[in-house]
């Protein structure tokens, strides 16, 4: 029997549990230095065994709407999450798309969970929580969702498990902080021993990459941590896919400031007493370490006979690289037309765009600027631990095929 989710066929049964990790903001660059330093033994060797290839983000090349693409299998032109909030110019809203009300098709979780499979997600932050969740019971022993941010709140009814630190004998972890990572493998792996799930997802947070390049240090210790825990994970009989929700690169000069583009500023000074809106999908209550500053922007035009004129300025800019109507934006990239402005544009490798300069508070960040949200953070990492699958010849994946790939390959 076969279950048919979001427009692909998945067999309704495991045969063994699945776990898919999305390893926020990783780049090849950062296991590769971690590899060559001889800290991800256990990497290496799922690697050896398995695959390790390159996938494509969802565009834009954010945490939401990657994470919701993995866990649907589908672009945001399906699920309709397109960044972490949207505007409506009828009413001048900004909203933020945390709430399940904005989500347009169910998630692999909600559909395998209605065949009777148990299911586990954890991530990180817990802005991602009831989006992921949605469609679970938790009153049933066979789903637990929760977030090491809020893992002190968790209730039977509404996360499936209590007293999480209790269980897991792990404090609350800053939010700022490897721990908050470390925290969801450190529990998937002990999730995974004790409740047996078909179903695991575990999804981190990209603080560490987001201060610190390949190589350093600090991010050596992170995969380091991981690879630690992957180990653990892959010591039992599972059909596991490590993937990421995007790249990170360096948007800095050569004196360490933050290259932006304050998009908004600009076009006023091009168009004066007109009214533009610059929307930044990347924008969420977590901005110490980005400064709201991405490399994807959305353009709201008060004046539509103006759009094209606008469009042509725009391009003109050199660090801004891809400047295309809503029409054709939603056609390259696969976003949902009525959450999408009347322009998107994508800045080139070592810029950001960002809307009025007085917007930004920019007084936290404390390292030079990394970010992400173009095409040049769209290639990610896709591991898989077995080789059955040969995900290597089917050319061009994606990192939401991550669970076509793990459930098909459980079944092999």
């Amino acid at each position: 029997m076969n279950l048919n989710i979001n427009q692909r066929v998945y067999p309704s049964q495991v045969n063994k549990p699945v776990v898919v990790i999305c390893l926020d903001g990783s780049q090849k660059e950062y296991l590769d230095i971690a590899s060559q330093s001889g800290l991800t033994p256990n990497l290496d060797k799922i690697i050896i065994n398995g695959e390790f290839i390159l996938a494509h983000s969802a565009i834009p090349s954010f945490t939401n709407p990657n994470n919701i693409s993995i866990v649907t299998g589908q672009p945001s032109a399906v699920h309709g999450i397109c960044g972490n909030f949207f505007y409506t110019p009828s009413t001048g809203k900004e909203v933020m798309m945390n709430d399940p009300q904005y989500l347009r098709s169910p998630t692999i979780f909600q559909k395998f969970y209605e065949q009777g499979a148990k299911i586990v997600v954890i991530t990180a932050k817990d802005k991602l929580r009831t989006l992921l969740g949605n469609g679970l019971q938790f009153n049933e022993n066979r789903a637990i969702c929760f977030s090491s941010e809020k893992s002190d709140q968790t209730t039977l009814d509404q996360n499936g498990i209590e007293k999480v630190n209790d269980w897991l004998g792990m404090p609350v972890p800053d939010v700022y902080s490897q721990g908050l990572s470390e925290f969801v493998m450190a529990a998937g792996v002990k999730i995974l021993e004790e409740f047996k799930p078909d179903i695991m997802y575990l999804s981190t947070t990209d603080f560490i990459q987001h201060k610190y390049a390949p190589g350093h240090e600090v991010a050596n210790k992170f995969y380091q941590m991981f690879d630690h825990h992957v180990g653990l994970l892959n010591q039992h009989d599972i059909s596991l896919v490590i993937t990421a929700d995007h790249g990170m690169k360096a948007k800095t000069n050569q004196a360490g400031e933050p290259n932006a583009i304050f998009l908004e500023d600009y076009l006023q000074e091009k168009f004066p007493g007109e009214n533009f809106k610059v929307i930044l999908p990347i924008t969420d209550p977590y901005v110490v370490h980005h400064g709201s500053l991405g490399s994807f922007a959305m353009v709201y035009v008060e004046n539509q006979d103006l759009i094209s004129r606008v469009l042509n300025t725009i391009k003109k800019i050199p660090e801004i690289e891809e400047v295309l109507n809503k029409q054709n934006a939603c056609k390259t990239y696969h976003l949902p037309e009525d959450r999408s402005g009347d322009i998107v544009c994508m800045s080139s490798e070592s810029f950001t765009i960002g809307s009025s300069k007085s917007k930004h508070d920019l007084s936290s960040l404390k390292e030079p600027l990394r970010s992400h949200g173009g095409l040049h953070e769209r290639e990610v990492p896709f591991i898989i631990n077995s080789a059955k699958s040969n995900v290597a010849g089917q050319g061009q994946i994606n990192n939401y095929d991550a669970f076509y790939y793990a459930i098909h390959t459980a079944n092999k």
